[in-house]
């Protein structure tokens, strides 16, 4: 018979109470200038896409099935953001939270469970908490590189660039600082791209990952 383990107490693990585990996706995007966050919509109450950890399963697939099932979305990719776990988080018992983040093009989201982080319907649970840490997460993300979730279409303008920081970020950003903050990860691509009535806007792309993740710029907010 295979051995059983107890601790010191002489007790097995399932003499412990155990809390549920329950994963929740913060999924966010650039919309109409704006950020917005991805919600599901149960019995006339906002949520961000969730669902309870069933026995076997590893917390990715979790998150994938919560995708599918609850906003009809598939081929993302959310990476773990951090573990909620207020004994009275969930009026429905013990149950932490591995949350998770990911940041797509809104082309890629269902607009109609789209709404602006910034005045999102009442949401159950922690999970305006939860939208909180993500936007703390991404903010660092977009001060340290040049759209390293990929939001705007390569090769853009400095203007395209910068409109989507702070779009992100929700403040001003002076143009002469954020250029000189970025183009330590840019490269120029030889082209250019005509804005309006003033002369054309040099395009570029994106250094490989490997070499702007050791970048990190500082930018003036313009205020």
């Amino acid at each position: 018979m295979p051995h059983t383990y107890r601790d010191s107490q002489g007790r097995a693990l399932t003499d412990y109470p155990r809390p549920s585990v329950a994963v929740d996706t913060a999924v966010l995007t650039a919309l109409d200038g704006e950020l917005a966050v991805l919600l599901s919509s149960s019995g006339g109450e906002w949520t961000l896409p969730g669902t309870f950890l069933h026995e076997g399963e590893r917390l990715a697939d979790a998150v994938l099935r919560s995708l599918r099932a609850k906003v009809g979305v598939s081929g993302l990719r959310p990476k773990q953001l951090h573990v909620f776990d207020a004994p009275a988080r969930d009026d429905r018992g013990w149950v932490l939270s591995v949350a998770h983040l990911d940041v797509v093009p809104s082309d890629l989201l269902p607009a109609s469970g789209l709404f602006p982080v910034s005045d999102p319907p009442t949401l159950k649970y922690d999970h305006e908490q939860i939208i909180d840490v993500a936007l703390e997460s991404l903010r660092a993300e977009y001060r340290a590189a040049p759209d390293p979730r990929g939001l705007v279409m390569q090769p853009f303008t400095l203007s395209e660039l910068r409109s989507v920081h702070e779009t992100v970020r929700g403040i001003s950003l002076q143009p002469d600082t954020f250029r000189r903050s970025m183009m330590g990860a840019l490269r120029a691509t030889g082209e250019v791209k005509r804005e309006g009535r003033g002369r054309p806007g040099e395009l570029y792309d994106r250094i490989a990952t490997a070499e702007h993740a050791q970048f990190a710029g500082t930018e003036d907010t313009g205020r």
